[in-house]
């Protein structure tokens, strides 16, 4: 006879989990490492192509271009808007995504939506002061020259994008081809001017600018070098019938995708 112990006999399990959880997206770019969060709070960091979701902060899309007026499809301002007659070459365009959510088809088609921030900076040529709190845009004409006179509008822009990418090349880098509708909300408006009598001058305002712009956005790029186009549907300014039919288009390079 044999006395066998309950507890001598031990079985082990071991269960395989799939890696599932939460992708966060961090560095510069779009094809930068993300990280993985499964369900056992393992964290690992790796290059994923796969299928997913994807969240989290980013800088990147970092856009530097110069800004045009387009008055009813002309390029030139027509006598209504003469008064916004402005410097081609320094009136420009700022912006960057800070925050991103998306979804990877495959390594070659994603979508994904942004938010980050726009700035518009249009050099006017007149000595103008732009009025405030007004029932449409107007402005004065003043007597003193102003070495600068800049008219600023700034929005929370929030791209919505579909990004179709080549196959990564020897250099790990794609060519890009991104294009979709853009959503921008007005943050508020500004003019600063300079001149000898007064020193700089800085003054806000929403100055009728659109408080909700829709637009188009197309990029070309490869790595993290690209050219961006943007085109706003609506007018610049709102409640202002005298600047129906003047819109923005944007164009110029793009870093970080």
């Amino acid at each position: 006879m044999f006395a066998q112990s309950t507890d001598s006999v031990k079985t082990t399990t071991i269960d395989t989990v799939k890696n599932k959880g939460t992708k966060i997206h961090l560095g510069f770019g779009g094809d930068a490492s993300e990280i993985s969060v499964n369900r056992n709070n393992d964290t690992s960091y790796h290059e994923s192509k796969a299928p997913g979701f994807s969240f989290g902060v980013t800088f990147s899309r970092i856009d530097f271009g110069l800004a045009t007026l387009v008055d009813n499809g002309s390029f030139t301002l027509s006598p209504a808007n003469q008064f916004l007659n402005y410097r081609q070459w320094k009136t420009t365009n700022f912006a960057f995504d800070l925050l991103q959510f998306g979804y990877r088809f495959n390594s070659s088609v994603r979508i994904y939506a942004a938010g980050g921030l726009d700035w518009t900076y249009i050099r006017l040529r007149n000595d103008i002061t732009i009025l405030r709190n007004t029932p449409a845009l107007s402005y004065t004409t003043d007597a003193i020259h102003y070495d600068k006179n800049r008219l600023t509008s700034s929005y929370v822009r929030i791209p919505v994008m579909f990004d179709f990418r080549s196959s990564e090349d020897d250099n790990g880098r794609r060519f890009h081809l991104v294009a979709g509708p853009e959503f921008s909300f007005l943050l508020n408006g500004t003019q600063v001017q300079k001149s000898k009598e007064n020193g700089k001058q800085k003054l806000s305002s929403d100055y009728h600018f659109a408080k909700l712009r829709t637009g188009a956005v197309l990029r070309i790029g490869y790595g993290a070098f690209g050219l961006f186009g943007k085109y706003y549907f609506n007018d610049m300014f709102e409640n202002s019938p005298a600047q129906k039919g003047l819109k923005n288009f944007s164009f110029g390079i793009s870093l970080g995708w």
